[in-house]
């Protein structure tokens, strides 16, 4: 009678090339350095567009700093490195013309930038890794970047009127280094 524990489980390929790990390929507990400070993956968000078009964020944290990392593959391989701001800093007139017109101002000066509207982008957010993960809240986000496009300002509403912005700055992939997959892989 044969016994099945005596078989070797086959071990799943990596999602990743090994020898060529990117911030495309960050997962949770991955690590990676960034700005001379290492920062652990705790947090990997994916936002679902339609037409088969996805995108990830990952909370990332360092012994000092928590952010947001965007990854975006349109062009070159960049990611967006933001944190949240307190939504009562933006300009009165952002959530005014949010209500009344159903879009915030073309423009928005803040900390001594004017941004400009890009695009607004519609669809669906999830936590990858939370109980519930399978549900989504509809979101929506409006995209700002500096004169040199180099700087972002975020505005995203879920579902009614839960409000939040996020300040940024794009990063080229080359940024962030050292990248080791969760031990765990």
């Amino acid at each position: 009678m044969p016994f099945g524990f005596f078989k070797k489980k086959k071990k799943e390929e990596p999602h990743y090339d090994p020898t060529n790990i990117t911030i495309r390929d960050l997962r949770l507990g991955y690590i990676f350095d960034y700005e001379l400070q290492t920062f652990e993956v705790v947090g990997e968000y994916e936002y679902d567009w339609g037409d088969n078009d996805f995108s990830w964020e990952y909370k990332i944290e360092s012994a000092k700093d928590t952010f947001y990392l965007s990854v975006d593959e349109e062009g070159s391989l960049t990611g967006t490195v933001s944190q949240s701001i307190l939504w009562g800093k933006l300009p009165d007139n952002v959530e005014e013309d949010i209500l009344k017109k159903g879009k915030p101002p073309r423009t928005i000066l803040f900390n001594g930038k004017e941004f400009f509207r890009d695009e607004k982008s519609v669809g669906y957010w999830r936590d990858v890794h939370s109980m519930s993960s399978e549900e989504s809240t509809e979101y929506m986000c409006w995209d700002y970047y500096d004169e040199s496009e180099k700087f972002t300002l975020c505005i995203e509403q879920y579902q009614d009127e839960g409000f939040s912005a996020s300040l940024g700055i794009v990063e080229d992939a080359s940024k962030f280094t050292n990248i080791l997959p969760n031990v765990n892989d």
